[in-house]
């Protein structure tokens, strides 16, 4: 009975079972391994499993594994990409376990594999959503100072400046025009800001109408520089629905050191945007001479 219920697990299950002897050669193929391969049984028996469904970067690992699995009496679990029958791959979970005679010899690895492609590929979408701005598309506060905790870690050989942009006149955007229309400036203007750093440096949206630009290993002078091209760049006016729309910045630096908490840089990168704004303000009240 229990010898039925084995067999008709193997033969019934989706999952990709495989038995190969020490030298790689298969012994037995589940129906679900036919299918994936689009082999019969004695086309898949006595060969090689990695002239099979192994991937030809993997080949020598493989073959290795199971020879070492084998010998020891041990076997791990893994993850790895499997040739289908088109030739495409999928990425399949194995579990993996070495089968012994009645003598307590090893002679063979069991694989029970499990098609995870379409998961990892769930899993790698929701962990991007975590870090991405739904609205702009570009990094979010998150992993912004993710980002900065690691180029601010203490064993860091160089320093990460910071720019804090905050844009003037958006409320007004958004009051007079809507908040869609508001929605396409924010978007336009994410895209300016990533279009115009460089390889290595990382635009996020900090939240609200606040962009941050993180520079690794830039000092003042050039954070003066990047923060010229960013007032030009975004003071530009954005085509919307409504019409040209035209918003400034507010743009304040500081530069990070080694062994700096990320909330003390953007601490003072943010004070002196705000110092930027009030000189802003002042200088746009001042009577004309």
């Amino acid at each position: 009975m229990d010898g039925r219920l084995a067999l008709e697990f193997v033969e019934g299950t989706d999952a990709l079972v495989c038995v190969v002897d020490g030298a790689g050669r298969i012994l037995l193929a589940n129906p679900a391994l036919q299918r994936f391969t689009g082999r019969t049984p004695d086309q898949l028996r006595g060969h090689l499993f990695v002239d099979v469904y192994v991937v030809p970067e993997h080949r020598e690992l493989a073959l290795d594994a199971v020879s070492r699995a084998v010998a020891t009496g041990r076997a791990y679990p893994q993850e790895g990409d499997w040739l289908t029958a088109d030739g495409s791959r999928r990425l399949i979970s194995m579990q993996n376990n070495v089968l012994t005679d009645l003598g307590g010899r090893s002679y063979a690895v069991a694989c029970v594999g499990i098609d995870v492609t379409d998961q990892r590929r769930r899993e790698a979408q929701l962990s991007e959503r975590a870090r991405t701005d739904r609205l702009t598309g570009i990094p979010n506060r998150g992993t912004f100072f993710e980002e900065l905790a690691r180029h601010l870690d203490p064993a860091a050989e160089r320093v990460c400046g910071v720019l804090f942009c905050d844009l003037d006149g958006f409320k007004v955007v958004n009051d007079v025009y809507g908040h869609a229309v508001g929605d396409a400036v924010l978007v336009e203007i994410a895209t300016r800001l990533r279009a115009m750093v460089e390889p290595g440096r990382l635009v996020a949206r900090f939240g609200g109408d606040e962009f941050v630009v993180l520079c690794p290993g830039c000092d003042e002078p050039v954070l003066a520089e990047l923060a010229a091209a960013v007032c030009e760049w975004v003071g530009a006016p954005v085509l919307t629905a409504a019409g040209p729309v035209a918003v400034g910045v507010s743009i304040g630096s500081a530069v990070g050191r080694p062994g700096e908490a990320p909330d003390e840089v953007i601490t003072r990168a943010d004070r002196a945007m705000y110092g930027a704004k009030t000189r802003q303000h002042r200088a746009s009240e001042r009577p004309p001479d």
